[in-house]
Protein backbone atom coordinates (compact mmCIF):
# COMPACT_ATOMS: atom_id res chain seq x y z
CA UNK A 1 0.00 0.00 0.00
CA UNK A 2 1.51 3.11 -1.39
CA UNK A 3 0.70 6.56 1.47
CA UNK A 4 -1.24 8.92 -0.71
CA UNK A 5 0.00 12.35 0.08
CA UNK A 6 -1.80 15.23 0.37
CA UNK A 7 -3.33 17.69 -1.70
CA UNK A 8 -4.34 15.13 -4.79
CA UNK A 9 -6.94 16.69 -6.30
CA UNK A 10 -9.85 13.83 -7.01
CA UNK A 11 -12.82 15.19 -9.15
CA UNK A 12 -16.11 14.07 -7.84
CA UNK A 13 -19.34 13.92 -9.07
CA UNK A 14 -22.12 13.31 -6.18
CA UNK A 15 -25.53 13.86 -5.73
CA UNK A 16 -26.82 16.30 -2.84
CA UNK A 17 -30.26 17.12 -2.79
CA UNK A 18 -31.71 15.32 -5.90
CA UNK A 19 -28.91 16.89 -7.87
CA UNK A 20 -25.53 16.36 -9.32
CA UNK A 21 -22.74 17.99 -8.56
CA UNK A 22 -19.02 17.85 -9.36
CA UNK A 23 -17.02 18.24 -6.54
CA UNK A 24 -13.13 17.80 -6.08
CA UNK A 25 -11.17 15.70 -3.35
CA UNK A 26 -7.42 17.44 -2.92
CA UNK A 27 -5.10 14.90 -2.58
CA UNK A 28 -1.57 15.60 -4.07
CA UNK A 29 -2.02 17.50 -7.30
CA UNK A 30 -3.26 15.28 -9.77
CA UNK A 31 -7.06 15.15 -11.04
CA UNK A 32 -9.60 11.63 -11.47
CA UNK A 33 -12.39 11.88 -12.46
CA UNK A 34 -15.26 9.67 -10.91
CA UNK A 35 -18.24 7.89 -11.07
CA UNK A 36 -22.30 10.18 -9.95
CA UNK A 37 -22.85 8.51 -6.03
CA UNK A 38 -19.23 6.98 -5.22
CA UNK A 39 -18.10 7.36 -1.99
CA UNK A 40 -14.58 8.56 -1.17
CA UNK A 41 -13.11 4.96 -1.12
CA UNK A 42 -14.84 3.73 -4.57
CA UNK A 43 -13.17 6.51 -6.42
CA UNK A 44 -9.69 6.01 -4.88
CA UNK A 45 -10.07 2.44 -5.63
CA UNK A 46 -11.62 2.55 -9.16
CA UNK A 47 -8.44 4.43 -9.66
CA UNK A 48 -6.45 1.67 -8.45
CA UNK A 49 -4.77 3.61 -5.36
CA UNK A 50 -3.63 1.53 -2.24
CA UNK A 51 -5.26 3.04 0.33
CA UNK A 52 -6.16 0.89 3.33
CA UNK A 53 -9.82 -0.07 3.72
CA UNK A 54 -11.28 -3.06 5.28
CA UNK A 55 -15.15 -4.29 5.58
CA UNK A 56 -16.29 -1.22 2.86
CA UNK A 57 -19.56 -0.89 5.11
CA UNK A 58 -18.28 1.72 7.90
CA UNK A 59 -17.86 -0.82 10.90
CA UNK A 60 -14.14 -1.54 11.38
CA UNK A 61 -13.00 1.87 10.52
CA UNK A 62 -9.71 0.94 8.80
CA UNK A 63 -10.07 2.96 5.98
CA UNK A 64 -10.46 6.40 8.12
CA UNK A 65 -9.23 9.71 6.71
CA UNK A 66 -9.00 13.13 7.85
CA UNK A 67 -10.80 16.56 5.85
CA UNK A 68 -8.21 19.12 6.36
CA UNK A 69 -10.36 22.33 5.38
CA UNK A 70 -13.83 21.14 6.63
CA UNK A 71 -16.71 19.27 8.18
CA UNK A 72 -17.21 16.29 6.71
CA UNK A 73 -20.74 14.75 6.42
CA UNK A 74 -21.63 13.72 9.67
CA UNK A 75 -23.27 10.64 8.42
CA UNK A 76 -19.35 9.55 7.63
CA UNK A 77 -18.71 10.07 11.02
CA UNK A 78 -20.74 6.96 12.09
CA UNK A 79 -19.11 5.06 15.24
CA UNK A 80 -16.01 7.48 15.67
CA UNK A 81 -15.17 8.38 19.00
CA UNK A 82 -16.09 11.93 19.84
CA UNK A 83 -12.68 13.06 20.03
CA UNK A 84 -12.32 11.92 16.01
CA UNK A 85 -15.22 13.30 15.40
CA UNK A 86 -13.74 17.05 16.59
CA UNK A 87 -10.35 16.66 14.50
CA UNK A 88 -12.44 15.92 11.22
CA UNK A 89 -12.18 12.36 10.62
CA UNK A 90 -14.28 10.52 9.14
CA UNK A 91 -14.57 7.11 6.84
CA UNK A 92 -14.38 7.67 2.90
CA UNK A 93 -16.32 3.80 2.51
CA UNK A 94 -19.73 5.48 3.42
CA UNK A 95 -18.40 9.26 2.51
CA UNK A 96 -20.65 11.15 -0.06
CA UNK A 97 -19.20 14.82 -0.13
CA UNK A 98 -21.34 17.45 0.29
CA UNK A 99 -18.55 20.12 -0.66
CA UNK A 100 -14.79 20.16 -1.79
CA UNK A 101 -12.51 18.56 0.50
CA UNK A 102 -8.98 18.23 1.29
CA UNK A 103 -8.03 15.03 2.30
CA UNK A 104 -5.36 12.80 3.88
CA UNK A 105 -4.65 9.92 5.59
CA UNK A 106 -3.95 9.62 9.27
CA UNK A 107 -0.60 10.09 10.10
CA UNK A 108 0.70 6.03 11.58
CA UNK A 109 4.38 6.52 10.31
CA UNK A 110 5.77 7.70 13.90
CA UNK A 111 6.43 3.90 14.48
CA UNK A 112 8.10 2.10 11.49
CA UNK A 113 9.75 -1.48 12.55
CA UNK A 114 11.75 -3.98 10.82
CA UNK A 115 10.65 -7.42 11.51
CA UNK A 116 11.47 -11.42 10.30
CA UNK A 117 9.00 -14.21 9.72
CA UNK A 118 10.44 -16.80 12.56
CA UNK A 119 7.39 -19.34 12.16
CA UNK A 120 4.87 -20.13 9.12
CA UNK A 121 2.63 -22.91 9.97
CA UNK A 122 -1.01 -24.24 8.67
CA UNK A 123 -3.65 -23.99 11.23
CA UNK A 124 -6.24 -25.03 8.60
CA UNK A 125 -6.79 -25.69 4.92
CA UNK A 126 -6.64 -22.09 3.84
CA UNK A 127 -5.36 -20.15 7.18
CA UNK A 128 -1.62 -19.94 8.24
CA UNK A 129 -0.29 -18.73 11.62
CA UNK A 130 2.44 -16.07 10.84
CA UNK A 131 4.85 -14.87 14.01
CA UNK A 132 7.05 -11.92 13.36
CA UNK A 133 10.11 -10.87 15.88
CA UNK A 134 10.40 -7.23 15.25
CA UNK A 135 12.99 -4.95 16.16
CA UNK A 136 12.87 -2.00 19.01
CA UNK A 137 9.84 -0.62 20.95
CA UNK A 138 6.18 -1.38 20.02
CA UNK A 139 3.04 -0.76 22.32
CA UNK A 140 -0.02 -3.35 21.90
CA UNK A 141 -2.61 -4.78 22.78
CA UNK A 142 -3.82 -8.18 21.48
CA UNK A 143 -6.87 -7.72 19.30
CA UNK A 144 -5.15 -4.23 17.72
CA UNK A 145 -4.02 -4.49 14.02
CA UNK A 146 -0.51 -3.39 12.64
CA UNK A 147 -0.64 -2.49 8.85
CA UNK A 148 2.45 -5.25 7.93
CA UNK A 149 4.15 -3.92 4.87
CA UNK A 150 6.79 -5.82 2.41
CA UNK A 151 9.93 -4.75 0.01
CA UNK A 152 8.09 -3.44 -2.77
CA UNK A 153 5.51 -1.37 -0.42
CA UNK A 154 2.32 -3.50 -1.07
CA UNK A 155 0.25 -2.65 2.98
CA UNK A 156 -2.19 -4.97 4.68
CA UNK A 157 -3.93 -5.28 7.86
CA UNK A 158 -4.27 -7.88 10.14
CA UNK A 159 -4.73 -8.21 13.80
CA UNK A 160 -2.83 -9.16 16.40
CA UNK A 161 -3.46 -12.59 18.06
CA UNK A 162 -1.21 -12.57 21.08
CA UNK A 163 -0.63 -10.35 24.48
CA UNK A 164 2.11 -8.21 24.95
CA UNK A 165 5.55 -10.19 25.21
CA UNK A 166 8.95 -9.39 26.23
CA UNK A 167 10.54 -11.37 23.40
CA UNK A 168 8.84 -8.88 20.72
CA UNK A 169 6.57 -10.94 18.98
CA UNK A 170 3.37 -10.76 17.12
CA UNK A 171 1.29 -13.84 16.05
CA UNK A 172 -1.59 -13.24 12.66
CA UNK A 173 -4.07 -15.78 11.31
CA UNK A 174 -3.49 -14.74 7.76
CA UNK A 175 -6.47 -16.57 5.60
CA UNK A 176 -5.91 -16.78 1.70
CA UNK A 177 -8.37 -15.11 0.29
CA UNK A 178 -9.47 -15.02 -3.50
CA UNK A 179 -7.47 -12.27 -5.82
CA UNK A 180 -5.99 -11.24 -1.96
CA UNK A 181 -2.53 -10.41 -3.16
CA UNK A 182 -0.87 -9.89 0.34
CA UNK A 183 -2.94 -12.95 1.46
CA UNK A 184 -2.05 -15.28 -1.54
CA UNK A 185 1.83 -14.35 -1.67
CA UNK A 186 1.96 -14.68 2.32
CA UNK A 187 0.14 -18.06 1.96
CA UNK A 188 2.07 -19.01 -1.30
CA UNK A 189 5.46 -17.31 -0.76
CA UNK A 190 6.95 -15.53 1.96
CA UNK A 191 9.30 -17.54 3.87
CA UNK A 192 10.85 -17.97 7.31
CA UNK A 193 13.67 -15.56 7.92
CA UNK A 194 11.93 -12.84 5.31
CA UNK A 195 11.54 -9.53 6.95
CA UNK A 196 8.36 -7.35 6.97
CA UNK A 197 8.07 -3.93 7.88
CA UNK A 198 5.35 -2.93 10.81
CA UNK A 199 3.16 0.09 11.96
CA UNK A 200 2.14 1.05 14.94
CA UNK A 201 -0.70 -0.53 16.38
CA UNK A 202 -4.39 0.86 16.46
CA UNK A 203 -8.03 0.06 17.12
CA UNK A 204 -9.74 -0.20 20.53
CA UNK A 205 -10.84 -3.96 20.55
CA UNK A 206 -9.04 -5.35 22.62
CA UNK A 207 -8.76 -6.60 26.48
CA UNK A 208 -8.02 -3.74 29.45
CA UNK A 209 -6.91 -4.95 32.60
CA UNK A 210 -9.87 -2.46 33.94
CA UNK A 211 -12.41 -5.16 32.67
CA UNK A 212 -10.97 -7.72 35.25
CA UNK A 213 -14.50 -8.42 36.78
CA UNK A 214 -16.68 -8.16 33.51
CA UNK A 215 -18.82 -10.88 32.24
CA UNK A 216 -17.04 -11.33 28.53
CA UNK A 217 -18.73 -11.98 25.35
CA UNK A 218 -16.94 -12.70 22.81
CA UNK A 219 -18.61 -13.89 18.80
CA UNK A 220 -15.78 -14.40 15.69
CA UNK A 221 -16.20 -16.02 12.53
CA UNK A 222 -13.46 -17.15 10.07
CA UNK A 223 -10.26 -15.70 10.89
CA UNK A 224 -12.15 -13.38 12.78
CA UNK A 225 -11.18 -15.92 15.33
CA UNK A 226 -7.34 -13.94 15.56
CA UNK A 227 -8.19 -10.93 17.63
CA UNK A 228 -10.31 -13.07 20.16
CA UNK A 229 -7.92 -15.34 20.69
CA UNK A 230 -5.88 -12.73 21.84
CA UNK A 231 -7.72 -11.25 23.95
CA UNK A 232 -8.94 -14.49 25.99
CA UNK A 233 -5.04 -15.04 26.26
CA UNK A 234 -4.65 -11.46 27.59
CA UNK A 235 -7.77 -11.81 29.67
CA UNK A 236 -6.51 -15.00 31.42
CA UNK A 237 -2.69 -13.81 31.52
CA UNK A 238 -4.58 -10.72 33.61
CA UNK A 239 -6.46 -13.13 36.21
CA UNK A 240 -9.63 -12.18 35.07
CA UNK A 241 -12.00 -12.83 37.59
CA UNK A 242 -15.44 -12.82 35.90
CA UNK A 243 -16.49 -15.40 33.16
CA UNK A 244 -15.53 -15.12 29.51
CA UNK A 245 -17.49 -17.08 26.74
CA UNK A 246 -16.14 -17.13 23.04
CA UNK A 247 -18.13 -18.40 19.97
CA UNK A 248 -16.32 -19.26 16.85
CA UNK A 249 -18.78 -20.14 14.07
CA UNK A 250 -18.68 -21.24 10.67
CA UNK A 251 -20.06 -23.41 7.96
CA UNK A 252 -18.12 -26.26 8.62
CA UNK A 253 -15.56 -27.76 10.52
CA UNK A 254 -13.00 -27.10 7.75
CA UNK A 255 -13.52 -23.00 8.81
CA UNK A 256 -12.76 -23.48 12.18
CA UNK A 257 -9.41 -24.34 13.65
CA UNK A 258 -7.28 -24.13 17.06
CA UNK A 259 -10.18 -26.04 18.49
CA UNK A 260 -8.34 -28.65 20.55
CA UNK A 261 -6.35 -25.63 21.77
CA UNK A 262 -9.02 -23.83 22.82
CA UNK A 263 -10.87 -26.63 24.58
CA UNK A 264 -8.02 -27.61 26.53
CA UNK A 265 -7.69 -23.74 27.62
CA UNK A 266 -11.63 -24.30 28.75
CA UNK A 267 -10.63 -27.33 30.43
CA UNK A 268 -7.70 -25.45 32.59
CA UNK A 269 -10.08 -22.37 33.08
CA UNK A 270 -12.98 -22.67 35.31
CA UNK A 271 -14.56 -19.26 34.04
CA UNK A 272 -13.77 -19.69 30.37
CA UNK A 273 -16.31 -20.74 28.18
CA UNK A 274 -16.03 -22.13 24.83
CA UNK A 275 -18.29 -23.02 21.80
CA UNK A 276 -17.47 -23.89 18.25
CA UNK A 277 -20.51 -23.43 15.98
CA UNK A 278 -21.52 -24.93 12.43
CA UNK A 279 -24.48 -23.29 10.93
CA UNK A 280 -24.12 -26.19 7.96
CA UNK A 281 -25.29 -29.49 7.67
CA UNK A 282 -23.75 -32.86 9.63
CA UNK A 283 -22.71 -30.61 13.17
CA UNK A 284 -20.03 -32.90 15.35
CA UNK A 285 -21.05 -33.52 18.70
CA UNK A 286 -20.27 -30.99 21.26
CA UNK A 287 -20.38 -28.30 18.57
CA UNK A 288 -23.16 -25.92 18.79
CA UNK A 289 -25.84 -25.88 15.76
CA UNK A 290 -26.46 -22.64 13.90
CA UNK A 291 -24.75 -19.21 14.00
CA UNK A 292 -22.12 -18.46 16.60
CA UNK A 293 -24.52 -15.32 17.09
CA UNK A 294 -27.61 -17.03 17.59
CA UNK A 295 -26.77 -19.27 19.64
CA UNK A 296 -24.95 -17.20 21.72
CA UNK A 297 -27.55 -14.88 22.52
CA UNK A 298 -29.87 -17.93 22.83
CA UNK A 299 -27.93 -18.53 26.02
CA UNK A 300 -26.96 -15.48 27.13
CA UNK A 301 -30.25 -13.28 27.09
CA UNK A 302 -29.29 -11.20 29.72
CA UNK A 303 -26.49 -8.84 28.94
CA UNK A 304 -26.68 -6.29 31.37
CA UNK A 305 -22.79 -4.75 32.41
CA UNK A 306 -20.89 -7.16 29.84
CA UNK A 307 -18.68 -6.32 27.49
CA UNK A 308 -18.74 -7.91 23.88
CA UNK A 309 -16.48 -8.28 21.38
CA UNK A 310 -17.69 -8.90 17.53
CA UNK A 311 -15.02 -10.24 15.30
CA UNK A 312 -15.59 -11.25 11.46
CA UNK A 313 -18.32 -11.02 8.69
CA UNK A 314 -19.29 -7.64 8.66
CA UNK A 315 -23.04 -8.58 8.49
CA UNK A 316 -22.66 -10.65 11.56
CA UNK A 317 -21.44 -7.30 12.74
CA UNK A 318 -24.02 -5.43 12.04
CA UNK A 319 -27.17 -7.44 13.40
CA UNK A 320 -24.91 -8.96 16.90
CA UNK A 321 -24.41 -5.16 17.67
CA UNK A 322 -27.63 -4.58 17.29
CA UNK A 323 -28.90 -7.51 19.13
CA UNK A 324 -26.07 -7.27 21.93
CA UNK A 325 -27.61 -3.77 22.61
CA UNK A 326 -31.33 -4.84 22.84
CA UNK A 327 -30.32 -7.90 25.32
CA UNK A 328 -28.68 -4.81 27.41
CA UNK A 329 -25.23 -4.53 26.66
CA UNK A 330 -24.02 -0.91 26.99
CA UNK A 331 -23.16 0.39 23.34
CA UNK A 332 -19.68 1.68 24.74
CA UNK A 333 -19.28 -1.61 26.01
CA UNK A 334 -19.55 -3.23 22.52
CA UNK A 335 -16.37 -3.65 20.17
CA UNK A 336 -15.86 -4.54 17.00
CA UNK A 337 -13.66 -5.34 14.14
CA UNK A 338 -14.81 -6.15 10.68
CA UNK A 339 -13.38 -8.98 8.44
CA UNK A 340 -14.43 -9.36 4.84
CA UNK A 341 -14.58 -13.24 3.22
CA UNK A 342 -14.75 -12.34 -0.25
CA UNK A 343 -13.32 -8.80 -2.26
CA UNK A 344 -12.76 -7.67 -5.37
CA UNK A 345 -9.41 -6.25 -3.76
CA UNK A 346 -7.75 -7.69 -0.82
CA UNK A 347 -9.34 -7.05 2.57
CA UNK A 348 -7.70 -5.55 5.36
CA UNK A 349 -7.95 -7.84 7.31
CA UNK A 350 -8.44 -11.58 7.14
Amino acid sequence: MGIIEQGTILENNYRFWGREFVGKLNFDGNVYSSEPGETVLESLLRKNLDVPYGCQAGYCHACMMQSLDSAPPETSQAGLKEALKQQNHFLPCICHPENDMEIALPDHSAVSLESRVIVKEALSKDIIRLILQYEGVLDFRAGQFVNLTRSDGLTRAYSIANPSEKDNRLEFHIRRLPNGEFSAWAYDELAVGESLTLSEAQGDCHYLPDYSDRELLLIGTGSGLAPLYGIVLDALENDHSGSIHLYHGSRNTDGLYLTEVLEQLAANNENFNFTPCISGENVPDGYGAGRAENIAFSNIPDLKGWTVFLCGHPEMINEAKKRASLNGAPLQNIYSDAFLVNSPKEAVRE
